[in-house]
């Protein structure tokens, strides 16, 4: 979709996906469960009915993140904004664009306003939040791009002076190497004026981390089974999702949560599109995501390293999470 005018508004759409999705589903989880610790990487969670568990996990009591984001972006857009000066926000991982509401409200308002650059593996989500945007905000040009920002993260076309905000502490699910790797890229994409606008979960009294990933509801086991039922969409896998249990424990060695889940009872599961046959053994586990929790010290240090520098750290009433703006050091 190019040049589509909408109240005044452009609609862009590149997608760099194309023949690819199922080739590099189908090699992430040949590798991932080949390893002594078998693992399935968390995006994969993320499909139609993964996204609407999520949505449906972040209205729940115990799931405080999404929550306490959310009341530091309504409260500081506006500081935010001021303190980036940016015309564009380059949203990494957009979803229904539903995090950054706040930040083009507060744009819009100021007058500075002109590029929106959602980032996302969904088209479909890409294209219904354009679309959406293009009509709330007339002469808004929207230029979506279809994509893994693991992958294809130097191809998002951005300005000069961009805000790229990665939010909903998805930081965290990164492995401290990947997470460098990606800061430094991100680095990159920001050239000597952008600033980065990143949510992180914040260290804490264990069981409040804990009891957010182990709802009463079941709601995040089912979201965790989800990724199984997408292998067996995508992959022509025969996993059996109930045979597997939820589990989620914090790591207090790396300051971080796992989610895993949980084989009741040995079963031979076959995997046609990645080319696998597997046995797991009773109680053999297989980690589908972690979330890290930071302290300001630990992200200063992680950004320094990358290149960049705090300007502004902001937290919720509780200290529970933070939403940090930084810029090139």
């Amino acid at each position: 979709m190019t040049g589509e005018t909408l109240t005044d508004s452009t609609i862009e759409i590149d997608s760099y996906l194309e023949g690819s999705s199922l080739d590099s589903m189908a090699d992430e989880v040949r590798a991932g469960l080949t390893r002594d610790q078998k693992e399935l990487p968390p995006k994969y969670f993320y499909d139609e009915r993964g996204s609407e568990l999520f949505d449906r996990i972040t209205e729940l009591p115990e799931y405080y993140p999404t929550r306490c984001e959310r009341a530091i972006l309504n409260r500081r857009a506006p500081v935010i904004v001021d303190l980036a000066e940016a015309t564009e926000l380059v949203e990494l991982g957009s979803g229904s664009a539903s995090k950054t509401r706040a930040l083009l409200f507060a744009m819009a308002g100021s007058g500075m306003l002109e590029r929106y650059l959602p980032v996302d593996v969904s088209e479909s989500v890409v294209e219904r939040s354009a679309e959406e945007l293009a009509e709330i905000y007339p002469g808004l040009h929207v230029h979506g791009v279809v994509g893994d920002f693991e992958r294809h993260l130097g191809l998002v076309p951005v300005g000069e002076r961009p805000l790229v905000a990665f939010l909903g502490g998805t930081i965290g699910n990164f492995y401290p190497e990947s997470r460098a790797r990606f800061l430094a890229r991100v680095r990159e994409l920001l050239g000597s004026e952008g600033r980065f606008l990143v949510g992180t979960d914040l260290v804490k009294d264990v069981r409040i981390v804990e009891a957010a990933y182990n709802d009463s509801a079941g709601v995040t086991a089912e979201f965790n089974r989800n990724v199984l039922h997408a292998i067996n969409r995508e992959l022509g896998a025969d996993f059996d999702p109930g045979a597997f249990e939820h589990v989620a424990a914090f790591d207090r060695e790396h300051s971080w949560i796992e989610m895993r889940l949980r084989a009741l009872g040995e079963q031979h599961v076959s995997i046609p599109g990645a080319g696998l046959e597997l046995t797991f053994a009773d109680g053999e586990e297989i980690r589908t995501e972690i979330s890290t929790k930071f302290t300001q010290e630990r992200l200063a240090a992680e950004l320094s390293r990358a290149g960049m520098q705090i300007e502004a750290f902001f937290t919720d009433a509780d200290s529970y999470f933070a939403v940090t703006l930084a810029a090139p050091a």
